[in-house]
């Protein structure tokens, strides 16, 4: 029998995850708030087939068997049958606790409970479920249909058995896993956060525009973006919640938030998703 997925969130994780699950054969259910919001993911996926097949990646007939195996729908009560669900909401550890709480209750006895956290600690979540061996963390990179990595957190009591199917999983949807300790922010965004918070300090202080300083890690370091750039496609609020993690789980100075991150922040200047962050879109 094939697994069934169950997708919590819509946005830009969300359907991107339901997309590649979609994609490698596997029956999804993709959950919002409201039908409305499941729908508007729904789109997001047409679109990126249609992409795929405009690059070739894809075939045009192919399009409607990978919508046809992802269905909508609004509350959690749709976990029910799910073998994995993987929670995608913001990256707000009060929201993320209270979900795995109430998807504890809904779902299957066996069904393995993972987070797509990029941060936050995976043992303190699965604290909140009756189940802390099935609970483990799926973090995918954004775009997720494009990006091949998926960091796979353990917790403390996440069972081998847990881990080993996740992993199986990821390399079935064409992905490559790498295993990370439960620390904040992980391998991925304990790297990369810093790298974006002195960029900001760069800009900050004079040291450079926003255009030097992408230009200078896309020419010098051979990145494919720059910082201040990769930071408006993450948006600005996401980057500063996963610094204030990193910053009061490590309790190190050299991870505190730029000043001028947290006025963008409360400027509601979040980068690409509200057309501004450290450029105009």
């Amino acid at each position: 029998m094939t697994d069934r997925i169950a997708v919590l969130g819509a946005g830009q994780m969300g359907n991107g995850i339901a997309h590649v699950f979609a994609q490698a054969g596997y029956p999804v259910a993709m959950i919002d708030i409201s039908k409305a919001a499941a729908a508007k993911g729904r789109e997001t996926i047409a679109k990126n087939l249609d992409r795929q097949i405009k690059k070739g990646a894809l075939q045009s007939a192919d399009k409607d068997a990978i919508l046809a195996r992802i269905t909508d729908h609004a509350g959690l009560d749709a976990v029910a049958g799910a073998s994995l669900v993987i929670e995608a909401v913001t990256e707000n550890r009060e929201l993320k606790a209270k979900i795995f709480a109430e998807l504890d209750a809904k779902a299957d006895a066996g069904a393995i409970l993972a987070t797509n956290t990029s941060s936050i600690s995976i043992t303190e979540i699965a604290g909140r479920t009756k189940r802390p061996d099935a609970v483990i963390g799926m973090h995918f990179m954004n775009p997720v249909p494009v990006m091949q990595l998926v960091e796979i957190i353990r917790g403390l009591a996440t069972s081998d058995a847990t881990a080993a199917r996740v992993v199986d999983l990821t390399i079935a949807v064409g992905k490559t896993p790498v295993q990370a300790a439960d620390y904040p922010g992980f391998i991925a965004n304990r790297i990369l956060m810093p790298m974006i918070n002195e960029a900001v300090y760069c800009l900050m202080e004079g040291v450079g525009t926003a255009e030097a300083i992408d230009t200078v890690m896309k020419l010098g370091m051979n990145h494919p973006m720059g910082p201040l750039t990769l930071a408006d496609f993450i948006g600005l609020d996401t980057c500063l919640a996963i610094l204030e993690v990193l910053y009061s789980g490590l309790g190190d100075p050299k991870y505190r938030p730029c000043p001028l991150l947290r006025k963008y922040v409360a400027a509601g200047w979040l980068g690409r998703k509200s057309g501004r962050g450290f450029y105009q879109y």
